[in-house]
């Protein structure tokens, strides 16, 4: 019993960590309120920030390459959520402006962007009424945005409809649409 307590222990402590990392980095923007944009800010961003090495997007965030990209909805608990082509829950991380995102590195491990390639038509589903953008992230990859707002899976999220991610740290919500 103790050994497998502290095998999962070891195993949420990276994940617990970054996340923890991308909800208090970057405390230089204030959150988006009233559907206006916020510039990032001007200072350096942080080690959580820091694309050096980078961390690229996990596997399975974007669909198959040429493939239409489609965005659809579900429902659950914490209400009615975007939904991406694999069917996880999208959140947005409030401390992003529009179509820039300040989660790389160890964040973007814990909050995986959804990109789309060159090659992929981005689609809105039954019930999913916003416009769909693509935005060049630090690390080259094409970002999706809805309304202008960068778009992420959680990685904790291992089901579609799971949303476990939704209110972390008062940054990370559901992505409504």
């Amino acid at each position: 019993m103790t050994n497998r307590r502290t095998s999962l222990i070891l195993v949420s402590l990276p994940l617990m960590l970054a996340v923890a990392a991308c909800s208090s980095a970057g405390s230089g923007a204030s959150a988006p309120t009233g559907g206006a944009s916020v510039a990032p800010s001007s200072g350096g961003r942080g080690p959580d920030y820091d694309t050096g090495s980078g961390t690229s997007p996990s596997a399975g965030t974007s669909a198959a390459a040429g493939a239409d990209l489609v965005v659809a909805t579900g429902t659950g608990a914490a209400g009615t959520f975007l939904t991406g082509p694999n069917g996880m829950t999208l959140y947005i991380f409030t401390k992003d402006s529009e179509e820039t995102s300040v989660c790389a590195g160890d964040c973007a491990a814990a909050w995986p962007p959804l990109i789309a390639d060159a090659t992929q038509t981005i689609s809105a589903g039954d019930g999913v009424p916003g416009a769909f953008s693509t935005f060049a992230r630090d690390d080259g990859a094409m970002q999706v945005a809805y309304n202008g707002k960068p778009l992420y899976y959680f990685a904790a999220d291992k089901a579609a409809g799971d949303t476990n991610g939704q209110g972390i740290n008062d940054v990370w919500f559901i992505a409504e649409p």
